[in-house]
């Protein structure tokens, strides 16, 4: 059975950070690409970062220069290293795995940036 088990999240004033953390169950970690996705109230969910299992990373425009993602393959985590956090960084983060056409998601975790 597959999990994916997020934490990290809470509540931070404008300019701060927060660390996030993924941990993953029940794959071939290695070989998945992770990645980041958040979801605000009322908005699609939308792709925030990714770590492909050749170590390459990809961001969001919005987040580019603030955020960082890396994994351990050995400890089967990837974690998003977010700092100079904005309001409109306020949402539910998700983590998930894919692999060709499979893919798992976490239960999300709630970031608010607010003073």
């Amino acid at each position: 059975q597959v999990q994916l088990v997020e934490s990290g999240g809470g509540l931070v004033q404008p300019g701060g950070s927060l660390r996030l953390s993924c941990g993953a169950s029940g794959i071939i970690f290695r070989v998945y690409a992770m990645s980041w996705y958040r979801q605000s109230p009322g908005e699609q969910r939308e792709l925030v970062a990714t770590s492909t299992s050749g170590g390459s990373t990809n961001y969001a425009d919005t987040v580019k220069g603030r955020f960082t993602i890396s994994r351990d393959n050995a400890k089967k985590m990837v974690y998003l290293q977010m700092n100079s956090l904005k309001p409109e960084d306020t949402a539910v983060y998700y983590c998930n795995a894919r692999l060709a056409s499979s893919a798992f998601w976490g239960q999300g975790t709630q970031v608010t940036v607010a003073s």
